[in-house]
């Protein structure tokens, strides 16, 4: 496959972006209990125009941001991606990002409250390296489908696409009314739900979307997509991860390449791992009893005065077999396997997400 040469239009129609997570998402799709269904047992559409898009091109891109990230963008395919963490020279968090070989420039998503850190921190380094940083979220965004019926809504879109591997690329065959000059459709990479992203200019985002819903899609909200992720046991930067995290103790271990080479806060990287551990680990924990805010510390039943975790995110599931309630969250490794309390609830960690 050819490396994808993004064309999008350079103007913006102002207010003609989709807002799919206005009031009237909830009552369109019958409400978070329904979009969340919708997003576990059918294809529920979102906008991702909270995300940010950041464009490097010139000669030494692939190098630098080899060297500034903890994935492998030296060996990168066309048209493929990778999650990174960018540390700083304490390997201490400071952003997560999704980075995609796009042949001529290298492509980075971002949530768009990191924007401004993320383009500060490479301004910082980049000193006589051949490197471009262009900020193109006024001009490219996305609309997200998540759900087991995704690959059957673009289809009935007439979205035709082949395969995809997860984070790949690819510039569909497209014929839709959807009024799309090029755009190009992504896979994530949430292991076994299957989810997509398709980039756009701004100003296709509504016409898109509604092609999308008559396709069968169901507008689900940020409710119900919070739902989602913490079932998954994703990690939010900013609510699950902060600067003060190492990056072996979120669990994301696919943000990691240990044979890349150098990088930005590569040696203690390599140190938490020649040396076996870290002492807390990120933890998804089925509740019982009350669901614990955002920053409750958790105990060992009968040592109420001795902290061994903090609840980072936690949410009620409407699941089809019956409620659950759920917390993300960090647990110090000596209290694993014991009777652990957060106010009033019990926690039961578990090895797997909970979907």
């Amino acid at each position: 496959m050819k490396p994808i040469a993004l064309r999008y239009n350079q103007m913006t129609v102002m207010g003609t972006a989709l807002n799919l997570d206005s009031s009237d998402t909830a009552s369109h799709s019958g409400g978070v209990r329904a979009e969340f269904h919708a997003l576990l047992a059918g294809c529920g559409l979102y906008d991702l125009s909270g995300r940010a898009k950041i464009q490097l091109t010139g000669s030494d891109r692939v190098r630098w941001l080899n060297g500034m990230v903890t994935n492998n963008i030296r060996d990168l395919a066309p048209n493929h991606g990778v999650y990174c963490f960018l540390l700083n020279a304490q390997g201490r968090i400071q952003a997560d990002l999704y980075a995609y070989n796009l042949g001529d420039s290298l492509l980075l998503d971002v949530d768009a409250t990191l924007r401004e850190k993320v383009l500060a921190h490479f301004d910082k380094f980049i000193i006589m390296d051949d490197v471009e940083v262009a900020d193109i979220s006024a001009t490219l965004t996305a609309l997200g489908i998540a759900g087991p019926r995704a690959q059957a809504v673009l289809q009935a879109a007439s979205i035709q696409s082949p395969g995809l591997a997860p984070l790949q690329l690819c510039t569909p065959k497209c014929e839709c009314n959807c009024n799309c000059t090029q755009c190009t459709l992504l896979r994530k990479d949430d292991a076994g739900h299957p989810a997509y992203e398709i980039w756009l200019a701004p100003d296709q985002m509504k016409s898109a979307s509604d092609t999308l819903l008559a396709a069968g899609a169901t507008a689900v909200g940020i409710d119900a997509l919070e739902k989602r992720r913490i079932a998954l046991s994703i990690p939010r930067y900013g609510v699950d991860i902060h600067e003060k995290d190492l990056p072996q103790e979120t669990g994301q271990m696919r943000a990691l390449n240990f044979t890349k080479g150098c990088y930005l806060g590569q040696e203690i990287v390599e140190r938490i791992r020649s040396r076996g551990n870290v002492h807390r680990h990120f933890t998804v924990f089925v509740v019982e009893g009350p669901l614990p805010a955002p920053g409750t510390k958790i105990h060992v039943a009968g040592q109420e005065d001795k902290e061994v975790g903090e609840i980072t995110s936690s949410a009620d599931l409407p699941l089809p077999a019956g409620n659950c309630s759920v917390a993300l969250g960090y647990l110090r490794q000596e209290a694993a396997n014991k009777s652990l309390l957060v106010g009033p609830a019990t926690l039961k960690p578990s090895a797997v997400p909970i979907i």
